[in-house]
């Protein structure tokens, strides 16, 4: 029983703060000196006919509004398509060694630039030592029987002695001939790309012009032709492929050279140009997409390999102003952007729809390329333009 006189007699006190601290709240003062907070008003645009409306400077409204430059472009082949970047083989080396060996010096880091020729990396190699010793030997040891060979010629033809032995002297230079040979395939097939070697010392060299886009190797790292993964990759970022997933039934619709216009979530304003190079020839039985090639003109280097972007075919000819579809107000079967005539000045057009798109369209009569469009707010300023009527 006096367990539950205290626990009514707690709840009762609780009731009793919680009522005092909202008595608080409603009767609090602000402080002498501080303006309460009032929201801006809007301010009524100026309308200079029925499809035309001005704000002036420093309106609220204008803060909700924002414009964007449109330029014109070839019209697409079909919406945009899922692609990946990748390098360009053309134009990358992928950089391993058909010896073993431990590297002893690292000369590039990752992104480095380097020319062709630039030493990457030094590698000490008992292979290539080896090798490059047994030539040596074998080249010293042609010499000899060369000269051998030759005393005994001038000796036989005088019969000081039986050419029996000349002859022995011949098969003996012969075979010193094709072990030198036997040693310099044998170090070419391990020094395929001529590097230069000192000793046992290995030079590992770009044979191209590029950027060190991946290096694999560590110091005192050891090496072996059976490595899965080059120990440098070099390339230029100026140029990359582009692999589209074509679906299968807009293959016809494709052909060689035709343009390509990327699109990049890092990069949202911005076109990248490409040309179709290959396409697939094989269908993937469980996707029915064909991977297409094109060529991608990266100058400035911003996309990167195994990017995933946005593709579009474009046709060989007309051509349309492509803009978001927040841009585009439609009513009935007609379309409407606003376009930013100056500042804080607004004029409503009809467009002509070309295509349609999940994010963006392209639009024709009613827009020309170079225009301002509002991108965001063109449902503000419709009704404005509507009340008025």
């Amino acid at each position: 029983m006096n367990f539950k006189k205290k626990r009514a007699g707690l709840a009762l006190l609780a009731t009793a703060a919680v009522a005092l601290a909202i008595w608080l709240i409603a009767t609090r003062q602000p402080a002498q000196g501080t303006p309460l907070k009032t929201t801006q008003s809007a301010v009524p645009p100026t309308r200079n006919g029925p499809d035309r409306l001005h704000y002036p400077e420093g309106a609220p409204q204008l803060t909700m509004i924002q414009s964007r430059e449109m330029s014109s472009s070839a019209l697409p082949v079909t919406d945009s398509l899922n692609a990946r970047v990748a390098y360009d083989e053309d134009v990358t080396a992928r950089i391993s060694v058909s010896f073993s060996g431990r590297i002893v010096a690292l000369k590039a880091a990752p992104g480095a630039r380097v020319k062709a020729g630039q030493a990457l990396a030094e590698i000490d190699s008992a292979d290539i030592g080896t090798a490059n010793a047994d030539l040596v030997k074998a080249r010293a040891d042609e010499v000899r029987k060369r000269l051998v060979m030759l005393r005994s010629k001038e000796l036989v033809q005088g019969e000081a002695i039986a050419v029996k032995d000349w002859e022995a002297a011949e098969a003996d230079h012969a075979q010193a001939q094709a072990e030198t040979a036997r040693a310099e395939l044998r170090l070419k097939n391990l020094n395929p790309h001529g590097l230069a070697v000192r000793g046992q010392r290995v030079s590992l060299a770009s044979p191209v012009d590029g950027v060190v886009a991946e290096r694999n190797a560590t110091p005192a790292l050891e090496v072996s032709p059976s490595l899965t993964a080059p120990l440098f990759v070099v390339t230029d970022p100026r140029h990359l492929w582009l692999m589209i997933d074509l679906p299968e039934k807009l293959l016809g619709k494709v052909k060689l050279a035709s343009a390509v216009r990327v699109e990049s979530d890092a990069f949202p304003d911005e076109h990248f140009e490409g040309r179709i190079v290959q396409l697939g020839q094989v269908v993937d039985p469980n996707t029915r997409r064909v991977v297409v090639r094109a060529r991608l003109d990266n100058p400035a280097g911003k996309l990167l390999p195994e990017m995933f972007v946005r593709a579009s075919l474009l046709q060989d000819s007309g051509t349309g102003v492509q803009v978001p579809n927040s841009a585009i107000v439609t009513r009935g079967v007609y379309a409407f952007v606003f376009v930013e005539t100056g500042p804080g000045a607004f004029e409503r057009r009809q467009v002509q729809m070309l295509t349609r798109g999940s994010e963006s369209s392209f639009v024709g009569e009613g827009l020309r390329g170079g225009e301002r469009v509002v991108v965001t707010g063109a449902l503000l300023l419709d009704p404005e333009l509507s009340a008025g009527k």
